[in-house]
């Protein structure tokens, strides 16, 4: 069940990199903020819905390419993980989704240096667990 979660969440991520793409930041905020309307909740203090706003406010504010490119990338090894995984061979993907990973983490090291944001810094610790899985995974699979 947990790979089976873990490729469903690859699939989330990359239908989220899509809606991006084909909607754009600004468009997404627009529709966020009005499906999210105060009005149509009764609890107005809604910390998910706070939090989400604030998240597709901050999109909003850059093109969102790093982003798009984030949840495509990250989806797409999520998913070929899982697909390696399940089906017993494929173990190329280790190294492959190690570097992928290490390089994300660089980036987010590099960015929070310049420009803090909590947003990235939950990034890089999710991305730093997501690398100790893989990790922990390639070496199941070569004594395995």
């Amino acid at each position: 069940m947990t790979i089976l979660f873990k490729g469903f969440v690859g699939l989330l991520e990359f239908i989220g990199g899509i809606i991006i793409a084909a909607f754009g930041p600004q468009q997404l905020n627009r529709m966020v903020l009005s499906w999210t309307n105060p009005e149509l909740f009764e609890a107005r203090q809604n910390e998910i819905l706070q939090l989400l706003r604030h998240g597709v406010h901050e999109l909003a504010q850059t093109k969102g390419y790093f982003v798009i490119f984030y949840l495509l990338v990250h989806g797409t090894l999520k998913m070929t993980i899982t697909a390696v995984l399940l089906r017993g061979h494929g173990g190329w993907v280790f190294p492959f989704a190690s570097a992928i990973l290490v390089g994300f983490i660089a980036f987010f090291g590099y960015d929070l240096a310049h420009n803090w944001s909590n947003w990235v810094l939950g990034l890089a610790l999710f991305d730093t667990v997501t690398l100790a899985l893989v990790l922990n995974e390639w070496r199941n699979w070569k004594t395995g």
